[in-house]
This record gives C-alpha cells, structure tokens and sequence, in this order.
C-alpha cells in the first residue's frame, strides 16, 4: 500500500481565517486528500441552540475559497466536516451555498459536492425513548428522558468516518458533513485507501489542529500527514514551525478526560503504547495506536436548550479590603436577590465572574492568586421575563456597593461601574444532551445528498 498524504490547513475552519501561505506550500507536495473541522462544542451551547454560526462568514467564505480551489486544481477530495461550528442542517446547507458561490465566481468546472446531515428531530428521539431506547448520559450525567428532551431545542449526532467516506464511494468529490468526530474526517480517506482503523483515527486525533501540534505556538497554518503502513509522519508546513515528539506526543492526549483514549461510534483508540520519533528537522513520526471495537454502536449525541433571557452588569474593584473579602461582597449582593426572588434556582440564575482571580477556571482553578490587584466582575442574572433578569441584575450588582463588612469604615472606592446601564444580551442557553445512544448502523442518524455544482454555468443542483 503507498503512502498517503492529507493537508490540513486549520483546526477550526474560520474562526479565524487560515493562513495561505502555508497552506499553499502543502499543496505544492500534492496531498491525497485536503481536510479540516469547522466546528467544536468549546463555543458553548448557544450556536447550536440558536442554530447561528459565530465565525463570521466572510471568514467562512475565505477559508473554504481556497481549500476548494486547490482541491479542484490538484484533483483530490475536500473534506469539511461540522460545517459552520456546529454541524446542523443549517450549516451544512449554507456551506454548500458559499460552494456554489465560489464556484460561480471562479468558473469552475463542474463538480460533484455531498451533504452530510446529521441533525436530529426530538421528536425521533422521543419515540426511540418510548420503545425502550438508552440515552446513556457521559461523564458523570444521568441518563436523558423525555422532560430532559423536551427542554432540548436542538440535537445533532456526531457521526463516525463510515459516511464519509460513503460519500465519495457514491461520487462526491468535496464532502460537507454534518457535526462528526474530528479525526473521523480524516480517517475516513485513509480507511477509503484501505488503512486500518487504529492508524487511520489516530491520524485524524494527531491532524485535527493542524498547527497546534507543532511548536513554537502558531495557529492556523497547515501541518501534513503522510501515512504508511502503521505509522505517520507529521509535518510542519511554516518555515518557523517544526514538528516534535514533545509536541506531537502532547496534543495526542490535549482535551481528553483519559488523555491515552480516543473514543468514536463504534470503538476506540488506546494511545497508551505509542511512540514518537524525530525524523528530520521538521517532522516527526507516530505509531503503535491500537483500535479496540466495541460490541455495540453507541453515537454521541449533543443537545442543547434555552433557559431563560440574560442580563449582564460589569462591575469593577480596586479596593484592597473588598478584593480580599470578595466572597462576603458577593454573598451579601446575593442575599440581597434571595430576600426579594428566594432561592436561586426557583425561576432564576444567577453568576458572578470574578476576572482577575477565578472567572476562566471557576472552583477548578488549581492555583488562583493569592492576592489580585483588581477584579472584574461580570454579574449575569437569567430569568424567563426579561424585566426580572433586569431587576435581577441590577440588584446584585449594585449591592456590592453596599456589601456590609466587618471593618469598614466607608463606600468610597468599594466598588465601580463600568457602565450603569443594564447589558441587554443573547438568552441564555445550556448543554441539556451529552449522551449516547446505541444504534444497529451508525447510517440510521444521518442522510447523504448527492450534488453538482457547475460554476460555469452558475448554479448548481
């Protein structure tokens, strides 16, 4: 079997627009394959809620202009996967609209485009829930039943790399899919081409931020994987880049609970015997992942629903004596609320982000500091009735004006307002699904629809 080579240009397509030049250096090394991810569940749950993508589409536009140009000059396919962040329907469909854009603007010849979707009905899921059906909650949460769906807006499943590389089985050339796995996208070429599952997905666990893996720190430029046998050599495509054992062995275990498990629809990678060896300057050479299939079929699901309209206030302190009482300010502001609302949690919400000691990290924060020089606290009250989120608010921010603690002898410079104003915001939005749900054939939550699109002649079908 000979080698084969896939470029990835980005480890999140448009969030930032990728850089060409790079980019552009892979292509010259005539890859088999050109492959990113565009979405992720570290945004949040409100683009999946409010089905809205938050990487702008003049990014989007950019980004997939060129992967799509290269990929049609150099003859090879054009795998995007999570398409507009979060892999819904709508995403899918407005990604192959930017295609068809592109292709008309360039005149290209035509081309056979797939959608992949994967979004599912609450509905489905509910009747799947009424015949008896699992939806096994991960990392600790209880199982999903029907009141946990109902306040679920909207779910996409993540899909494995068999409708993928299904697609161009059936003749597509540029795939679009919905929300999948991000080394799925990349294993789906490679067990196309007849590589094993272990080197196949543990390629696509190595590839999935381009850049990322490689050092020193540099985002959105491009990396290459050549395949052979059970092994792949990563390379760095940006002259200042390099790619390391160090660094390729420490993004294999990034953002993992089990940093030596890689777990997709139907089996998982154990990454506990591999090795990693220099090459040359640039590169460095992976191997010794192993794929244990599971008996079963279990798709991750990710769900998410509203919980009531947001309000923020943004509070400022420099006061050495309130910093170090910080929490007293705060359970007194919060008291405040419980007098006027009852507890929290009865109708409302209510979150105070504390910037400068440990508003990123929350009680996780292994080691927050000690002594701050300032705080910035963000007070953000949820509420079904905009006027109450207001009110809310209001009252728990301004009550660390007036924060009643032991030894103080005065209000001046307690506490400032960035702005009196009430920050009207976004609703507010939660995970409610990230689950599993067992399936005969991970086909049953997805639909493939073939394409043309024929820049010549300006439209597409």
């Amino acid at each position: 079997m000979k080698p084969f080579t896939i470029a990835c240009p980005t480890g999140h397509l448009a969030f930032t627009p990728l850089e060409k030049e790079s980019f552009l250096a892979g292509c010259r090394l005539s890859p088999y394959a050109i492959v990113a991810y565009a979405g992720s569940c570290d945004i949040g749950p409100r683009p999946l809620r409010a089905d809205r993508h938050v990487s702008l589409e003049v990014h989007q536009r950019h980004d997939l202009e060129i992967m799509l140009l290269e990929a049609r000059r150099l003859g090879v396919p054009m795998i995007v996967g999570s398409a507009s962040d979060t892999g819904t329907d709508r995403g899918v469909d407005q990604f192959v609209g930017l295609l068809r854009a592109i292709a008309a603007e360039h005149r290209l010849a035509p081309f056979r485009p797939a959608a992949i979707y994967s979004e599912q009905k609450i509905e489905d899921l509910l009747d799947r829930l009424a015949r008896g059906a699992r939806i096994e909650g991960l990392d600790g949460r209880p199982d999903a039943d029907a009141s946990t769906l109902r306040r679920t807006s909207r779910v996409v499943a993540v899909m494995n790399a068999e409708p993928i590389r299904r697609a161009p089985r059936e003749g597509a050339e540029v795939v679009i899919a919905g929300r999948a796995s991000d080394c799925a996208l990349f294993a789906a070429p490679l067990l196309q081409a007849g590589f094993s599952p272990a080197i196949a997905y543990y390629t696509g666990k190595l590839m999935e931020c381009a850049s990322f893996a490689c050092e020193p720190y540099m985002g959105k430029e491009t990396i290459l994987g050549t395949v052979e046998g059970e092994s792949v050599r990563v390379r760095a495509m940006h002259p200042a880049q390099r790619c390391t054992p160090a660094s390729l062995a420490s993004h294999a275990v990034y953002e993992r609970t089990d940093p030596l498990r890689e777990h997709v629809a139907g089996g998982w990678i154990d990454m506990s015997a591999c090795c990693y060896e220099r090459v040359d300057e640039k590169s460095t050479r992976a191997s010794g992942a192993v794929f244990h299939p599971t008996p079963t079929i279990k798709v991750e699901l990710e769900g998410a629903g509203r919980i009531g309209e947001r309000r923020l206030v943004i509070v400022g302190v420099r006061d050495p004596q309130t910093i170090a009482r910080i929490d007293d300010a705060i359970a007194w502001a919060r008291g405040k609320v419980v007098e006027r609302f009852g507890p929290e949690g009865e109708g409302y919400r209510l979150f105070y982000h504390r910037y400068g000691r440990d508003a990123v990290m929350k009680e996780l924060d292994p080691d927050p500091p000690a002594a701050s020089h300032e705080l910035g606290i963000v007070v953000e009250a949820v509420h079904d009735d905009a006027r109450i989120a207001e009110e809310i608010a209001a009252l728990a921010a301004r009550n660390l004006f007036y924060a009643r603690l032991s030894g103080t002898k005065g209000t001046v410079g307690a506490a400032a307002l960035m702005s009196d104003e009430i920050l009207i915001r976004e609703p507010g939005y939660e995970w409610t699904l990230n689950h599993v749900i067992e399936v005969e054939d991970v086909m049953e939550l997805v639909r493939i629809r073939q394409l043309v699109i024929d820049g010549r002649a300006g439209e597409g079908r």
